[in-house]
C-alpha cells in the first residue's frame, strides 16, 4: 500500500503545482517587457529614420551627423532590456541558474555598451531642443550610476557574492529601462497639466529614475528578507 500510494502521489503532483508555478513565472518579465517596449518602439523608429534617408530636423541633425553612437545605443539597449527581463525569471532552480549564466554574458556587455553610448550621447551630441542643463546632468549622473553599478555587479559575480550581484544588476536594469517610465509620467503630466517647461520635464525625468530605483531597492531588500527567513527555517 506504501508504494501504490507514493507512486500515486509523485504522479498527481505535478499537474497540481508544475502550470501555476510557470505562469506565475512570467508576470514579472511581461510586465518589464511592456514596459521597455515604448523606448523600443521609438528606438526603432529612429533607426528606420537613420537608414531611410528622412528629412534632417532640429530634432534629430546630431544623429544624422554621427549615427554610429545612437545605433549602438539602440541596439544595446534594446538587448539589455529585452534580455534583462528574463533574468527577473522565477524558475525551478536548476534551470533558472543556467538560463541567469547563458544570458548574462550578453546581458552584461549590452549594458555596458548601452550606459557608455549614453554618456558619450550625451556629453558631444549637441543638446536636444526639449533638453537643457539640469536633464543633461541627470543624465551624466544616472548614466554612470548604470555603467558603475554593471561593473560593481561584475565584480560580485566574480567573487561569488550571489546576493551582491544581483542587488547591483536590479539597480543597473532599473535605471536602463527608466526611459519607459518617462515616457508614461511625461504623458501623464502633459494630460494633467499641459507641456511641461524644460525645468519641468528634467524634474520628471528624475523623479522617473528615482522611482524606478526605490522599486528595485524594495525588491533588493524583500529579496534578501525572504533568503533570511529560509535560512532560519
Amino acid at each position: 500500500m506504501n508504494g501504490t500510494g507514493s507512486a500515486k502521489t509523485r504522479s498527481q503532483r505535478p499537474p497540481i503545482m508544475s502550470a501555476p508555478v510557470r505562469r506565475s513565472a512570467w508576470v514579472v518579465p511581461t510586465g518589464l517587457v511592456l514596459l521597455s517596449l515604448i523606448p523600443i518602439l521609438a528606438g526603432a523608429l529612429r533607426l528606420t529614420e537613420l537608414s531611410s534617408g528622412a528629412a534632417v530636423t532640429a530634432d534629430n541633425e546630431r544623429f544624422f551627423g554621427s549615427p554610429i553612437p545612437v545605433v549602438i545605443h539602440i541596439v544595446s539597449a534594446t538587448v539589455f532590456a529585452m534580455l534583462g527581463a528574463f533574468q527577473f525569471v522565477s524558475a525551478p532552480s536548476g534551470t533558472r541558474i543556467r538560463w541567469h549564466r547563458t544570458t548574462g554574458r550578453v546581458v552584461v556587455p549590452a549594458g555596458l555598451f548601452a550606459g557608455l553610448s549614453g554618456l558619450w550621447m550625451t556629453v558631444f551630441y549637441s543638446l536636444p531642443p526639449n533638453d537643457g542643463p539640469l536633464l543633461l546632468w541627470f543624465r551624466l549622473v544616472f548614466g554612470v550610476a548604470m555603467v558603475v553599478s554593471i561593473a560593481l555587479g561584475t565584480r560580485a559575480i566574480v567573487q561569488r557574492q550571489f546576493a551582491r550581484h544581483g542587488a547591483w544588476m536590479t539597480r543597473a536594469y532599473a535605471v536602463g529601462v527608466a526611459a519607459g517610465t518617462q515616457a508614461i509620467v511625461l504623458t501623464a503630466a502633459e494630460l494633467i497639466a499641459g507641456p511641461p517647461d524644460l525645468t519641468s520635464r528634467a524634474l520628471l525625468m528624475g523623479a522617473s529614475w528615482l522611482l524606478n530605483l526605490a522599486i528595485a531597492e524594495y525588491i533588493i531588500q524583500r529579496r534578501a528578507f525572504v533568503g533570511r527567513r529560509h535560512a532560519l527555517t
